[in-house]
């Protein structure tokens, strides 16, 4: 096991998944306290990076395209405070970050992960039941049915129809969009049989936003909605979704046996003990890190 622990959370490499724990700093967004640890599996990465700042760094973690509906969802909108694959280091755990990298990277090697995208979701999504109250209503989601309330700051005519009930089997689209500046944002379900141009205002299938607290959590439902709409990638023709791509052999001259592991192996033994002697790693940390590579070789 490998971990590193800022108040900004703590991630923690646990045999074959990452689990990303929010911290409870005032700075940490609201819906990453919302979501709680998070379960990644080694399958679902792409890459981890680490860039150092002059008061903080940030630990990023790439997912493979089509692994999260969160980001399927999301599209890359979500703001820093909220996005759960980052994770603020102070400047005196740089060296443990970097480590922590070269940890992660070593067992995406290890495990002949490819970084290409999936067709299924490796990721379930947020826990259900799910409620969300922001701008003009309030959406509940419990996996098979979509319930819109509105509230008393919802356009007349949209709210003289009443609460909406939409099965999961009529929608066939989910968008989140944040307020942006003076442009309102949106939470929209595309139905069929509806309108597809109406404005969220007027939309009795959409929550308006307007960049309230409370607006990155429609995020949330977004989210578990589209965890249960066929994946954008899955085969058309009816075959059942592979999931990740096949395992790739290396391109590199020890592919077919495990000698380049053994040195990478090797090379990390040592650059542990370096760290160790540096004082970046205390004597628990220089332990289980260098047993998890025993482990391994």
């Amino acid at each position: 096991m490998t971990e590193i622990i800022q108040n900004d959370g703590t991630w923690v490499l646990d045999g074959d998944a990452l689990r990303l724990t929010p911290g409870r700093d005032k700075n940490v967004g609201l819906l990453r306290r919302t979501l709680g640890e998070i379960r990644v599996p080694l399958a679902a990465l792409a890459g981890v990076s680490f860039e150092q700042g002059k008061r903080a760094g940030r630990l990023r973690l790439r997912l493979r395209d089509g692994a999260d509906p969160l980001l399927h969802a999301t599209a890359g909108r979500l703001p820093e405070p909220h996005d759960p694959y980052q994770l603020l280091v102070e400047p005196e755990r740089y060296g443990v970050a970097e480590y922590f990298v070269d940890v992660v990277r070593d067992a995406l090697r290890l495990e002949q992960v490819p970084s290409g995208p999936v067709t299924e979701y490796l990721l379930p999504g947020p826990a259900l039941p799910l409620s969300v109250s922001a701008g003009d209503g309030t959406a509940s989601f419990d996996g098979e049915r979509v319930r819109l309330e509105w509230n008393w700051k919802t356009e007349d005519a949209k709210a003289a129809g009443g609460a909406r009930t939409l099965a999961l089997a009529d929608i066939t689209a989910v968008e989140w969009l944040p307020a942006a500046g003076l442009e309102n944002g949106f939470l929209r379900l595309t139905v069929r049989g509806a309108p597809a141009d109406v404005p969220p205002k007027h939309d009795p299938n959409a929550v308006e936003l307007w960049g309230f607290k409370k607006d990155p959590l429609m995020a949330l439902v977004a989210a578990a909605v589209q965890a249960r709409l066929p994946h954008p990638a899955a085969p058309a023709d009816g075959a059942m979704p592979g999931g990740p791509a096949p395992v790739e052999a290396a391109a590199d001259p020890g592919a077919d046996g495990t000698e380049e592991d053994h040195d990478v192996l090797l090379r990390r033994l040592r650059e542990l003990g370096e760290l160790h002697r540096a004082g970046v790693l205390t004597d628990e940390e220089f332990t289980l890190a260098k047993q998890a590579v025993l482990r391994r070789l």
